[in-house]
């Protein structure tokens, strides 16, 4: 008989270790070390490839026939054309990269409450319509999912006549009148059972971490069972042209819960943000085998559910009329969507012995880094002052374009300017004060020509297209402030 060994597997970072430890030694976190019972496999499998071995390298001799290549160059690849089919939302299709593929495996995680169920509800009802859909309620019954279906006015469709060639998996059999089957349901084997039955276009599994798999002896949620779950869905899914929808919990740290390698399996990962007080949700993609990165969808949480947000920049936009000193627009750019973004600072004499530096939005250590360059290339005293700046709704932008909009809006609220709201601001900010040119400049221009600016402070020696704007270039970020607050440029020293 094999002997059986321990060993011990962090249930947040995937480390293993052969004792047990009340600290991971690999990520620090405690009491999150779990136990796993190991068989080894009998050593007679290995025995018989060893006198396989043994008995080819006696015959090597002998003049065996040619075996056929498994690999295939990369002209001998039958190209088969990816059709995409819509989700019913255009900004989950955006991050998508242009709808769902079929057969992929994309993976959504976010914040408790942050409206994860809620989308793919509404995207299963939508979808509905036209394919047959099973959503898997591992973490409630199936009178709670219908509780929040009627809330969000999720009904049985009344179906139009289907078409076999509208399907991207093609069913034997034409879908009923009522698609959309829930299964409360955790065991895998189950699950796995129903999807074989029921052959669906599209499954949900909601959560992967409240299933388990019955060959495995650790508790539902720890690293080795959502591994294998994944692992199996993925096959399965893969095998019969599923597309699969997976949701999955976050740490404290908002990361997505579980092994890494849960990210590595899928197609796709895609992250739900957004602010608990406010009401508007970012879906952002940080994976994408079949589109760009880090796209973001917007959406609204309003009372019949998520809401799609078609101007995003009219969301991160004050009242042109209501702007006060400290005020600047930036055109931030997420994946290939030009997002217009009003930022706030306020410059305030502090009442400690080191001054206290806030961001809401842009990234801590940048901010540190704009106002060392203003108070040592432009000569603005900040050393002693509180300096808070933050982004219009709370959105997260961490791109260096943002650097002219923050130290102009800096240096407003020092000197108690408005800069005229109908001027952009775009470039990076480098450590001698200059401006360095950015990327995408001519879609962002775009956006900012449509919302009706009328004038661009950008980088000098980038290319503009003629959108009817006045195009100012800079090359100092001291010409920048001052073109922004004054309309004259800064003489040049001598």
């Amino acid at each position: 008989m094999p002997k059986t060994r321990s060993h011990y597997v962090c249930n947040q970072c995937g480390a293993e270790s052969s004792q047990y430890f009340g600290k991971c030694p690999a990520c620090g976190s405690w009491n999150t070390l779990e136990e796993q019972v190991l068989t080894p496999a009998t050593p007679l499998a290995a025995r018989a490839s060893v006198a396989a071995a043994s008995r080819s390298r006696g015959r090597s001799h002998l003049q065996l026939p040619p075996q056929p290549k498994a690999s295939l160059t990369l002209n001998q690849v039958v190209d088969h054309p990816q059709v995409r089919f819509p989700s019913g939302y255009s900004e989950l299709d955006r991050v998508l990269g242009g709808g769902i593929v079929p057969g992929s495996l994309v993976l959504i995680g976010g914040d408790p409450g942050i409206g994860k169920s809620t989308l793919l509800l509404q995207m299963a009802n939508s979808l509905s319509h036209h394919y047959r859909i099973l959503y898997v309620c591992a973490e409630e019954s199936a009178q709670q999912v219908k509780l929040r279906a009627q809330r969000l006015g999720v009904t049985a469709p009344s179906h139009p006549p289907f078409s076999p060639t509208s399907s991207p998996s093609s069913p034997s059999t034409p879908p009923t009148p009522s698609d959309l089957y829930l299964l409360p349901e955790t065991d895998l084997d189950t699950i796995l059972a129903e999807l074989e039955s029921l052959k669906p276009h599209i499954a949900v599994i909601d959560s992967i971490q409240a299933l388990y798999f019955s060959a495995l002896s650790s508790a539902p949620g720890s690293v080795a069972q959502v591994r294998e779950c994944t692992s199996v869905l993925m096959q399965i899914a893969k095998r019969q042209n599923i597309t699969l929808f997976i949701v999955g919990h976050v740490t404290k740290e908002g990361a997505i819960a579980g092994p890494k390698v849960l990210e590595h399996l899928v197609d796709t990962v895609l992250y739900f943000e957004g602010d608990r007080f406010a009401s508007h949700r970012l879906l952002r993609s940080v994976k994408n085998r079949f589109g760009a990165t880090h796209e973001i969808g917007v959406f609204e949480m309003v009372d019949q559910g998520l809401q799609e947000v078609l101007n995003p920049s009219e969301l991160f936009l004050g009242n042109p009329e209501e702007y006060s000193p400290g005020s600047a627009i930036i055109v931030a750019c997420e994946g290939t969507r030009p997002i217009v973004v009003e930022l706030q600072a306020l410059v305030s004499p502090t009442s400690y012995s080191s001054p206290r530096r806030s961001t809401t939005g842009i990234e801590y250590n940048r901010l540190l880094q704009i106002l060392a360059v203003l108070e040592k290339r432009v000569g603005i005293p900040l050393s002693k002052l509180d300096a808070y700046v933050a982004s219009s709704g709370g959105l997260n932008v961490g791109e260096p374009a943002a650097d002219l909009g923050v130290a102009v809006a800096v240096v407003a609220s020092f000197r108690d300017r408005v800069v005229d709201p109908r001027t952009v601001l775009i470039g990076e900010v480098g450590l001698g004060g200059q401006v360095r040119p950015v990327s995408q400049m001519e879609l962002r221009l775009k956006e900012a020509a449509k919302l009706g600016f009328k004038q661009a402070i950008i980088p000098k020696g980038q290319l503009a297209p003629d959108l009817g704007m006045d195009i100012t270039e800079v090359s100092r970020v001291v010409d920048a402030i001052a073109i922004a607050l004054t309309g004259r440029r800064q003489p040049e020293a001598e």
